[in-house]
């Protein structure tokens, strides 16, 4: 197990839930669930606690980092994949062979300055960003360097 901090990237619809949802939850935590794509779930079980992610708002003009959160919990069973009529339940998925798992973050800060898509597609340092050649994917690994100079165009440290 690495001991080593790792940066991420979760994207998120503002209008389904938003970083001021999050920082509005019981203790500025809740559950990351929902993710129906194979490659966002591995990063997923690839998180540990203590990580950092920036919290992305898709969807939305203009598209923007809106703040930064931590995990604090490991990846679990998503449960919405084994409940019916719920919109994340997969028939594919059993108690004993999951397909879909989650993580805990707690919001840590809301950004104080506005860093759009466009903004990053015009900083060269941030050229190599996963988010600007995999914009569908709702989870993204973030170079260490990225996330700290994303951090410093949202106005805040941590």
């Amino acid at each position: 197990m690495s001991l080593m901090i790792q940066y991420w990237l979760l994207k998120t619809e503002p209008t389904v839930f938003s970083m001021d949802d999050l920082m509005n939850a019981p203790m500025a935590t809740t559950t990351w669930d929902g993710i129906r794509n194979y490659q966002a779930r591995n990063y997923l079980l690839q998180m540990r606690i203590n990580d950092y992610a920036l919290i992305y708002h898709s969807k939305k003009k203009p598209q923007h980092v809106a703040g930064v959160a931590k995990i604090v919990k490991e990846a679990e069973i998503d449960p919405t994949q084994l409940i019916k009529n719920h919109p994340f339940y997969d028939k594919r998925a059993t108690i004993k062979n999951p397909i879909w798992y989650q993580v805990k973050v707690q919001g840590i800060k809301k950004a104080k300055e506005m860093v759009t898509l466009d903004q990053l597609k015009r900083t060269e340092e941030l050229s190599e960003l996963v988010l600007l050649r995999n914009h569908r994917l709702s989870v993204q690994p973030l170079k260490e360097f990225e996330f700290f100079f994303i951090l410093n165009l949202m106005g805040i440290t941590i």
